[in-house]
């Protein structure tokens, strides 16, 4: 088999999608560890030239690397989508590619600015580069889902992509600044993010193929719970100052996020015996 054989739609835009993934923890690694201005609030050059100087220079150089890397996927994946016969991925593919001046341009804010102005370096600015990546990635996850043709009953592939979600859920908390015992520093951070992201792809999946099933209604319920995990995403981005309340209210978008997905598992497992069931007795 060809290499051109290999490297298919649907792996090139899951590719893309775990490189945004990938992204989106170093951005969060680079932003905790300060190394966001290491480059002397200069954009695109760094230390005065093309190479950085310094190890904080460096994450920051190489997080703009791999950004530029990622966008050219990004860019691919929507060109491909519209080279294909199907048109089911280029709405999804192409306004994630529309995203990327918007992105990158909150990005060179956000270490140019500096607080240079009264929105440049600041929760908000902050608050928006990452639900703007969140939406880039949400939009590369349904195209990659879209891409893809798919095998098996639906509601054992909602079944699998829910307990991924609780797998992931769990880690998302864990990594969390709910839970007090893990240092929620560079590396947590990060690892928060990435659990995180991971959960939103396998919620997104579920949602997906929910709609296929028997038990479309529950796309309702697992809707409600990525609504959730996007409010304790944002709150692990300091947002706002980190109470006890604010600790508390996060707590409670994980906990009822999880009892959702968990209810939604039980409920399409139940549905699953049912119909197997019912075609036996039939």
């Amino acid at each position: 088999m060809s290499l051109r054989d290999r490297v298919t739609f649907p792996r090139f835009a899951a590719f893309t999608t775990g490189l945004t993934l990938t992204l989106v923890m170093l951005g969060v690694y680079t932003a905790a560890t300060g190394s966001g201005l290491a480059c002397s609030a200069q954009w695109p050059l760094c230390d005065n030239g093309l190479l950085p100087q310094t190890i904080p220079s460096f994450i920051e150089w190489f997080h703009r690397l791999v950004a530029m890397v990622t966008g050219w996927f990004i860019i691919g994946t929507a060109v491909w989508a519209w080279r294909r016969p199907e048109t089911g991925t280029r709405l999804t593919a192409t306004l994630a590619a529309l995203l990327l001046p918007l992105q990158i341009s909150i990005g060179a804010v956000t270490v140019t600015l500096n607080g240079m102005l009264p929105d440049g370096y600041s929760p908000p600015t902050q608050g928006a580069h990452l639900v703007v990546a969140l939406t880039i990635f949400s939009l590369l996850v349904w195209t990659a889902l879209s891409a893809r043709e798919e095998t098996g009953p639906t509601l054992e592939r909602v079944r699998r992509a829910l307990l991924v979600a609780l797998g992931a859920l769990v880690v998302t908390v864990l990594a969390s600044r709910v839970f007090t015992p893990t240092p929620y520093g560079p590396a947590g951070q990060a690892v928060f993010y990435g659990a995180a992201l991971l959960t939103v792809a396998a919620l997104l999946a579920a949602t997906r193929w929910l709609a296929d099933s028997a038990v479309s209604r529950l796309r309702i319920a697992t809707g409600t719970a990525l609504t959730l995990l996007f409010v304790g995403m944002l709150l692990g981005r300091d947002l706002v100052f980190y109470t006890s309340t604010v600790r508390l209210v996060n707590a409670a978008a994980f906990l009822l996020a999880g009892a959702i997905v968990a209810a939604v598992a039980v409920l399409t497992r139940r549905a699953r015996a049912d119909g197997r069931v019912g075609s036996t007795v039939s």
